[in-house]
């Protein structure tokens, strides 16, 4: 019934709805209210526009209960896309009428009790009583008394009328410990608070989650309320089921007043709730900067810590509160205390973009106690796409080539160490030029950065990595191979392979095999699921790998014959192993290649590979700002030349 009583209208809450309106309807039985409904709108659907017009006119009250109190400004429901520009009422009205009838039912059965408390009629109220047709100390299922349904609607001529009848009422509790107090108090009905602390109110009984009648006051930001409760000797340091006291709740809503009553009441401005979190660390949270400093004068911790070892100071440069920050350090907060894992405020503001804030932090945050701590600023900041703290923390001279702490490191699965591995994890190709350029050097983790930059494919990022020196010819200590392992990521991606080919991957490797023309042993294959830097071995023998046996996996044979083909141009003369042979001989259009492969190498192919030898890989790295000839330049990174580069 009272779900059926109460509308709840999107932006204004509960609101009561007058029966006035279904005085025409109210003898009418279920059965005749359906039919009145469809009589008219089949008249409407069948009547032309302008007398739908006149037809909605002539029915005031429903059209005024079809409406419902509606919010001003409030859109009106909107019709179907398809609608045409004059839609027909018919599903508005049936919409309008079954809503009315099932009210109607409902209001028909309410409790004529209730309906003088929602309605704040005092004088039915009071005959109702002397009529003695309600238990006034009968609770409902969820343990309310008709004084708690007064106290919640804020009709206080209601409350008097109940407490004069039924005066041992005033502190009896819900299901859910609530007092007619704390309810008026939620429900911010001052007149109904002031009365029942008149009446002796306990201000001090609280809920199920221990928040007291102030609790609420204070959470729901309601000064006057929370002056009355004060003057009758409500308690500033009874604290809620979370360890929170009023003052911890004035502070979260940034209520300056209220703080100051509190205080001025007696509030413990030291006190911790069960997470080691007092009213000062609350304000640097909060970002509340005028709370915070009133709370310092007062005598407030600036250094307050939670149980985690998180500082005031650390949280509000977690929280990018640039002005608290200031303030805090203006203060003397200390810059350099830790959380207990060991991260600083500058460290937190890094991670979480706080540009500003890291700027704030650079000129007074120990080095010493950074490095310390096992992990860089640079790292967080580059793990997590905020280009331009990178950029301030690499302007300020922050190591580009710190690496992570073993315990830092065991964090992850690929075992990282520097900032320039995140970034190429992230392919975030401005944040590792910035890097780059700065000097972080791409060959310091366990496994190297150009293999991450290769398995993704990025282009762009193999290409600022080898300019700067990253070894095309690193392996993957877990899974070793008798190549570079850089290989195997690209072995469907033809143009990637031969930039690593031009810039000195180890060809002659490729062909190194174990058995050589005797027959090989079946590869054992073994699925793993996972997904991740390794899963191109997924499918691979135990031990070391060899190429022909990568290029032997199901997934990668059809590619064989231009893999070798690509080979062929970087080593001299080889001989292949029978596995590769195989491969060659199974596509007819790969027999030129097998042909190539067999036939002698020319005195300009052998020069070529002696020349890129003596060059070395670093040098073929930086090919293009040697002082050679054009024409020799393409011909050592086995470029065709074109007939205007002849002429």
């Amino acid at each position: 019934i009272m779900a059926a009583a109460r509308v709840s209208v999107p932006g204004m809450g509960t609101a009561v709805m007058d029966t006035e309106d279904y005085s025409a309807y109210a003898n009418m039985t279920d059965d005749q209210l359906l039919q009145l409904a469809i009589e008219r709108s089949l008249a409407e659907t069948n009547s032309t526009p302008r007398q739908n017009q006149a037809f909605c006119s002539n029915m005031q009250p429903l059209d005024r209960y079809s409406r419902v109190r509606r919010p001003q400004n409030f859109p009106p429901p909107h019709p179907p896309a398809n609608a045409s520009a004059n839609p027909p009422m018919l599903g508005w009205f049936l919409i309008s009428m079954c809503f009315f009838i099932g009210f109607h039912i409902c209001f028909r059965n309410l409790d004529p009790f209730l309906a003088a408390i929602w309605n704040g009629d005092a004088k039915a109220l009071k005959g109702l009583i002397q009529a003695a047709s309600k238990n006034l100390t009968e609770p409902n299922k969820e343990g309310w008394l008709p004084l708690h349904e007064t106290a919640y609607y804020g009709h206080v001529e209601c409350l008097k009328v109940l407490l004069q009848a039924e005066p041992q009422t005033i502190n009896i509790r819900t299901l859910k410990n609530q007092t007619p107090l704390i309810l008026a108090v939620g429900r911010k009905h001052l007149s109904c608070v002031q009365f029942l602390l008149e009446k002796d109110a306990d201000p001090n009984l609280a809920n199920n989650q221990w928040e007291t009648p102030l609790y609420k006051a204070c959470e729901k930001g309601f000064e006057d309320a929370v002056g009355l409760l004060l003057r009758f000797g409500a308690s500033t340091t009874k604290s809620c089921v979370q360890g929170g006291t009023p003052l911890h709740e004035a502070v979260r809503q940034k209520n300056l007043e209220i703080c100051k009553m509190l205080l001025q009441a007696g509030a413990k401005i030291m006190a911790k709730n069960i997470y080691g979190i007092d009213p000062v660390f609350t304000a640097a949270q909060c970002g509340t900067t005028d709370v915070l400093n009133f709370l310092l004068m007062k005598g407030g911790d600036v250094n307050t810590a939670a149980n985690d070892g998180a500082t005031a100071l650390f949280e509000a440069s977690k929280n990018g509160h640039g002005e608290t920050v200031q303030m805090l350090l203006s203060r003397r907060a200390d810059v350099n205390k830790s959380n207990k894992a060991g991260l600083l405020p500058i460290h937190i503001a890094a991670k979480n973009g706080h540009d500003g804030i890291v700027a704030m932090l650079i000129p007074i945050t120990s080095r010493a106690k950074v490095k310390r701590s096992g992990i860089s600023p640079l790292h967080l900041a580059a793990e997590r796409n905020r280009d331009d703290v990178v950029e301030i923390l690499v302007d300020a001279g922050f190591d580009v080539n710190a690496t992570l702490s073993n315990d830092w490191s065991k964090m992850y699965e690929d075992r990282r160490s520097t900032a320039l591995y995140c970034t190429v994890a992230n392919s975030n190709i401005e944040a590792a030029s910035m890097l780059l350029e700065a000097g972080a050097s791409p060959n310091l983790d366990t496994f190297n950065p150009l293999l991450v930059a290769v398995r993704k494919g990025c282009m762009e990022i193999v290409q600022l990595l080898v300019k700067h020196g990253a070894n095309v010819n690193a392996i993957l200590p877990t899974h070793p191979t008798s190549f570079p392992a850089a290989l195997i990521f690209c072995l469907k991606y033809l143009p990637m392979f031969k930039y690593l080919m031009d810039n000195g991957c180890d060809a002659l490797s490729c062909f190194k095999c174990d058995y050589g023309s005797d027959p090989h042993p079946p590869i054992k294959t073994r699925r793993t699921g996972r997904e991740g830097l390794f899963c191109a071995f997924d499918e691979l023998t135990e031990g070391t790998v060899q190429f022909c046996e990568i290029v032997s996996s199901p997934l990668v044979s059809g590619w064989a014959g231009p893999l070798i083909d690509i080979l062929l141009d970087y080593v001299g003369n080889v001989k292949m192993c029978s596995r590769l042979n195989e491969h060659l001989e199974s596509y007819i259009d790969w027999a030129h290649i097998k042909e190539k492969s067999m036939l002698p190498c020319t005195l300009m192919h052998l020069c070529r590979l002696k020349i890129r030898k003596c060059l070395g890989m670093y040098r073929l790295q930086r090919i293009s700002s040697l002082p050679l000839p054009g024409r020799l330049m393409k011909f050592l990174r086995h470029e065709r030349e074109s007939f205007r580069d002849i002429l």
